[in-house]
């Protein structure tokens, strides 16, 4: 009688499988915990983004995409799909789009961006002899020379 044992080789930390099953497409928003290693400890750091591109469908070198706008700067961060680095990913939104790569969302931002400066310098744009006039408070003048009239002593 021949048996034969299958063993199984893990090759990586990480669950491929499962990371396969999530189906992560252009246009979702996700939540991707990193691990970050800092002074020998390791700790979580949340990254919420959309994804503007996935490279490499399935195989081992698949990558995605995710962007961002923080105080109005765009980041981006390429994640490789399979890393150990990678604790968890969450899908939060999904949104149908008709393109593969999303790469318009940037010029996109930059002119929403580039709007709302532009209202912004409607409000503040003015110069000095534009501004309007504002009455300002006088100054009491007994206040004034009651300040005036108090000395502080010197402490030795």
């Amino acid at each position: 009688m021949n048996t034969t044992l299958k063993t199984a080789i893990k090759f990586s930390p990480v669950d491929i499988e499962e990371r396969k099953k999530l189906d992560i497409r252009p246009g979702d928003t996700v939540r991707v915990s990193l691990k970050i290693v800092e002074k020998g400890k390791t700790r979580l750091q949340d990254y919420e983004g959309m994804v503007i591109a996935r490279k490499h469908g399935t195989e081992a070198g698949a990558t995605i995409t995710v962007r961002k706008v923080a105080s109005g700067v765009g980041m981006e961060k390429i994640l490789p799909l399979y890393s150990p680095i990678i604790a968890k990913i969450e899908i939060l939104r999904r949104s149908k789009t008709r393109r593969a790569k999303l790469y318009f969302i940037r010029e996109k931002a930059v002119k929403e961006v580039k709007k709302k400066m532009k209202q912004l310098r409607g409000y503040a744009g003015y110069t000095h002899e534009d501004a309007p006039d504002i009455p300002f408070a006088e100054a009491d003048v007994e206040t004034t020379e009651a300040v005036e009239a108090v000395t502080i002593p010197e402490t030795n």
